[in-house]
């Protein structure tokens, strides 16, 4: 059986800091589309990974999101 090699295959670690966190994943292709959605409540983490189905991943509230390339924390709307 050959092994598929995962196109972008970089994960990234999302921690709520407050409820109500949302993460939603965006679709490549000539369209963006979003394809999946999760909502965190404070404290939960979660892991995700582009792929060659995710070319993007948005996250609306406050939380704390670690990546390859450091970390950041967004922040609610003001």
């Amino acid at each position: 059986m050959e092994k598929r090699q995962t196109q972008n295959s970089d994960y990234i670690v999302i921690k709520a800091n407050d409820d109500g966190v949302s993460v939603i994943g965006l679709t490549r292709g000539t369209d963006t589309r979003f394809h999946h959605s999760e909502k965190l409540d404070k404290g939960e983490i979660l892991i995700a990974q582009f792929t060659e189905h995710t070319s993007a991943i948005k996250i609306r509230g406050n939380a704390k999101v670690l990546t390859g390339l450091g970390e950041i924390e967004s922040e609610m709307k003001k």
